[in-house]
């Protein structure tokens, strides 16, 4: 393959430290490279270096002749005076781009929502972030180097940028480099890793699970590597193994080696047993949210919210951004009131919630970490070993000489491991983490999984972070419409659900006006629904009043369910999976109704 850029013994060092010692690497024609490693470690830095924004020491950067190389910086470079159709497409003619199917695409999966003549200064970060990725997705280039692409994007957002790349750099053509701590994200779009790690990039074949794999025998066979280091890698390499085989079906390696490699490590988790023991510190009442809705300046947020919380129930909440996600983490924990309907929460709950700003922490901003650590008397059980709050801390990925740091000086991946630390030894049984994965590298969030792996209580998760749902959750729900439903097949039942869904008549009247405009301010597009006649219309009009009454009557029975299923002794398994079963039944019935129930509606509107 064509060689398109590379770097020959390159030496790089800050004052207090050397970033890179001799480091000799290139990215050929047709590579898409993720690059991972610890955060500080000097990914930003490589990529710099590769893409000219950073000057080495020593050693020098090749590039063939005429590559093209496009960047996308983690910093905000856009200029906030230029409106958001010039940022994305500059001076170019309409005809011109408004012609380029690439283009096109870009509008669609990134600033459908944004309107074209806003000005970048008044839009929010989220908005900006996207605004600069669609900029440099709608130019033509050879190399284009992302670093943290997924930032502000939801789970929709990173699933169409995932299949946008496959689309347009293939493996025949261009090059990828991309810095991101989506792990699903890796698996899906790269077809090797770097792992920058003690001034040297190492080179892997494959995805994220090829990685893990490559890793845990090269640790294997590293006598000096850390044995917990070790130990939780082969434990990320026995969940990918497991608990999701389709990932490592695509790397060109023996399946009995990955095998061989955790044939002795159990489960993630026994949820039987912490079934039992969030069943022994909560009792059976947990929250019960009964007919909940909430709506913030006339617009309802969440309809008709029926929901019983079992105790040990691990669950993450799907959605996109603005559905409703944190107003319903806001019922849960007691600090969003309902306009209607009854939130009852047990008596013996405790609600511990990681949220996003970390308000916690400003109480002890000016406080050294091991003053903080000092006036926590409690421990913590993990893999059946008490841990001190010193010991767990460095599980997570603290240095001893940064218990010395004060609160204020840390860094966010390190406040946010802080803040989880406290929330964890303040014990609560009923965790809601909201967004936990911001800031974080891939081995502080096998890391953190590793924690919640023994947990003991009900677990509610908030994240864009496809991997991570999917790793320390046993189900999810999804908001959709201001109502929340569960989806028996995870997040790809939910893409599907949220594909669907655009098909109503409001939703595609927006999309048809284009960047930026309403449905009212642009052409009426055509229905694409065949006109009934009158027997047709009676006859479809007559299932559709069918369908909701049968919608109604499912809704009961998976409330009835429910409630079943939460007053049902947690010891009898068999009888926890009969009424789980009838639930995901009954849900699967339910999806396929709704989907009818939108083709009627279209029909008969």
């Amino acid at each position: 393959m064509a060689h398109l850029l590379g770097a020959e013994a390159l030496h790089l060092e800050y004052p207090t430290r050397v970033v890179f010692d001799s480091v000799t690497l290139g990215v050929n024609e047709g590579d898409r490279i993720g690059v991972v490693g610890r955060n500080g470690g000097g990914k930003s830095s490589l990529l710099g270096m590769l893409s000219g924004r950073v000057t080495p020491d020593a050693g020098r950067v090749t590039r063939r002749g005429g590559v093209r190389v496009g960047v996308l910086d983690q910093a905000d470079t856009l200029d906030p005076a230029v409106t958001v159709g010039h940022a994305v497409v500059g001076d170019r003619p309409e005809h011109e781009w408004a012609g380029d199917a690439a283009v096109r695409d870009v509008m669609a999966g990134l600033v459908a929502d944004v309107p074209w003549g806003a000005t970048v200064g008044t839009l929010s970060g989220g908005q900006r972030r996207r605004v600069a990725l669609a900029a440099l997705l709608a130019g033509d280039w050879d190399v284009i180097v992302l670093d943290e692409p997924t930032n502000h994007l939801d789970v929709e957002g990173i699933t169409w940028l995932a299949d946008h790349l496959k689309r347009r750099w293939p493996r025949s053509a261009g090059g990828l480099l991309v810095v991101t701590h989506d792990r699903w994200f890796l698996d899906e779009v790269c077809t090797a890793t770097w792992e920058v790690h003690d001034q040297i990039v190492e080179p892997f074949e494959g995805g994220y699970a090829a990685y893990v794999l490559q890793r845990v025998e090269r640790d294997r066979q590293a006598a000096a590597t850390e044995a917990k280091r070790q130990n939780l890698m082969r434990k990320e390499l026995a969940w990918l193994r497991r608990g999701a085989p389709a990932r490592t079906s695509k790397p060109r390696f023996r399946i009995e080696a990955a095998n061989a490699l955790i044939a002795d490590v159990p489960p993630p988790r026994d949820r039987v047993e912490l079934s039992r023991l969030a069943t022994a510190r909560l009792g059976r009442d947990v929250v019960d949210l009964l007919d909940v809705s909430v709506a913030f300046d006339g617009r309802t947020v969440l309809r008709d919210v029926e929901w019983r919380i079992a105790p040990g129930e691990r669950t993450g909440i799907l959605g996109a951004n603005g559905a409703g996600k944190s107003t319903l983490l806001g019922l849960i924990a007691g600090t969003v009131a309902p306009d209607s309907g009854v939130v009852r929460t047990g008596k013996t709950v405790r609600v511990g919630v990681l949220d996003q700003e970390l308000r916690e922490l400003d109480d002890v901003a000016g406080d050294r970490v091991r003053e903080v650590l000092a006036r926590t008397k409690a421990t913590f059980v993990v893999d059946g070993r008490e841990l001190t709050p010193a010991q767990l801390l460095e599980r997570l990925g603290f240095a001893r000489e940064h218990l010395s740091a004060r609160v204020a000086d840390l860094s966010g991946g390190q406040r946010r491991r802080l803040h989880l630390l406290l929330v964890l030894l303040a014990e609560p049984n009923v965790l809601i983490l909201d967004e936990p994965t911001n800031d974080l590298d891939v081995d502080m969030l096998a890391a953190m999984e590793d924690v919640l792996d023994s947990w003991p209580g009900t677990l509610i998760v908030v994240s864009h972070d496809r991997y991570f749902v999917e790793r320390v959750t046993d189900q999810q729900y999804a908001v959709l419409g201001g109502r929340l439903r569960h989806v028996p097949g995870g997040v790809d039942e939910y893409l599907r659900l949220r594909a669907a869904s655009v098909g109503d008549p409001a939703a595609a009247g927006a999309r048809a006006a284009g960047p930026g405009k309403t449905a009212a301010e642009a052409k009426p597009a055509p229905a694409g629904v065949p006109r009934l006649s009158g027997a047709e219309l009676r006859a479809a009009q007559k299932e559709l009043t069918a369908a909701e009454r049968r919608l109604d009557r499912l809704a009961a029975q998976v409330t009835k369910t429910h409630k079943e299923l939460s007053e049902h002794d947690p010891s009898d398994y068999e009888g926890v999976l009969r009424l789980t079963r009838q639930v995901g039944d009954l849900e699967t019935e339910i999806a396929a109704l709704e989907e009818r129930w939108l083709e009627l509606s279209e029909q008969t509107g």
